[in-house]
């Protein structure tokens, strides 16, 4: 079990944390992107980014023999009033402005789709209402690409839905005005046979407050790569997530906190529970400060709860900071089984042992689920965590 592991300004910590008085050289957290796929060699698994990621699973997305065909994926959005959605082509200026491909898989992703999808709401509309967008799997392989775009000083929640069976690869880029305020949901409810690869893009403007919400359930492999960087001072980003990680699936999430602009904040927050044989769950945390970002405050946190035997995690949190000049900087993970103590104590209480298994991992996963605010999804969300206890019975 790794402790956490706290930086006040001006000081250094071994370990997953290095620190460089100055870098004028892209990073192992900040490989060089590209746009081209051919700039990404086919990777072979031994690479830092590959090395947990089980290649053969990918159908194709990793080595170009993977084709969009069958019917894809459908979206639909449902907006209020006020918002504009847009199908776009890929000429349009707004893709690709918040982020740039950063593996083989994405650059892919943004060299195979067609049309993308525009959500744009207006600079000073306050939704009172969420944007829902439903992507369902109908089969077959598909690449897209979406955009969310908050005009300054805009607030709106947005919650996306993956269903079905599909092999997906995609992009998704979250452009945020000046002092715009937007909130993420991001369910990944996929049937057991699916392939799901996105890297998820958050620019956020000055005085901007990002907060993104990841919940992973179904799929065969899902590999998830939200990455954030700030246009301009002030700005704000929570990435919040739970995952539970069944027999065989292997679900893998991967966060980069750039911090490129002064007195910005991030805070990380990952919690897992994995049961079965070969259930295989991989969390990365990764937060660079540059020598500009000075007044940096972040801290980043994973915790897994080990259901049953024969579970797997492997959970990275680094830190890369290039100048002393922060308020603070730390990292924590831990993972551990299943606390048969409180358990017991249940029971001892009269409660029958699998309301109490239910109990205590509704417990683990609370304190994420309330932050959601959307009293549908938080209770679809504790009945989904149900049903995998139940299942597992």
């Amino acid at each position: 079990m790794a402790e956490a592991q706290n930086i006040p300004a001006g000081s250094t910590t071994a370990g997953s944390i290095a620190v460089a008085a100055e870098s004028t050289v892209a990073t192992r957290m900040s490989a060089p992107p590209s746009f081209d796929v051919a700039d990404f060699p086919v990777p072979h698994g031994r690479e830092e980014e590959w090395r947990f990621t089980p290649l053969e699973r990918l159908a194709g997305l990793h080595d170009g023999t993977a084709v969009a065909n069958g019917t894809g994926i459908k979206v639909d959005i449902d907006a209020p009033e006020g918002v504009v959605v847009e199908t776009v082509g890929r000429d349009d200026a707004r893709i690709g402005r918040a982020g740039t491909p950063v593996d083989r898989v994405a650059a892919q992703a943004y060299s195979s789709f067609e049309k993308a999808s525009v959500v744009t709401v207006p600079k000073e509309t306050v939704l009172t209402e969420p944007v829902r967008i439903a992507v369902h799997g109908e089969g077959g392989t598909a690449f897209a690409h979406q955009v969310i775009e908050l005009g300054a000083f805009a607030e709106a929640v947005v919650v996306v839905d993956h269903t079905g069976d599909a092999v997906l690869a995609a992009n998704v880029d979250y452009l945020l005005g000046d002092g715009a305020k937007l909130t993420v949901v991001s369910v990944q409810d996929w049937d057991d046979k699916a392939v799901h690869v996105s890297q998820n893009n958050a620019l956020v403007g000055r005085d901007a407050s990002f907060k993104s919400i990841v919940v992973t359930f179904g799929g065969d492999l899902v590999r998830l790569h939200p990455r954030v960087s700030y246009a301009g001072t002030g700005g704000e980003a929570e990435l919040l997530g739970l995952y539970f990680t069944d027999a065989g699936q292997h679900q893998e999430h991967r966060l980069l906190v750039d911090h490129n602009a002064p007195h910005c904040r991030s805070n990380a927050a990952y919690k897992g529970a994995l049961q079965g044989q070969d259930a295989h769950a991989v969390w990365i945390g990764d937060v660079l400060i540059e020598a500009k970002a000075e007044g940096t405050d972040t801290y980043e946190m994973n915790r897994n709860l080990v259901l049953t035997d024969g579970a797997r995690v492997d959970s990275v949190p680094n830190l890369e900071i290039e100048t002393g000049e922060i308020v603070g900087a730390g990292h924590a993970s831990a993972t551990g089984r299943f606390d048969d103590e409180q358990l017991f104590y249940l029971q001892s209480r009269g409660i029958p042992a699998d309301e109490a298994r239910r109990l205590v991992v509704r417990g683990f996963f609370a304190e994420l689920v309330q932050k959601i605010g959307l009293p549908d999804v938080e209770e679809r969300l504790l009945a989904k965590i149900d049903a995998e206890l139940e299942a597992s019975v």
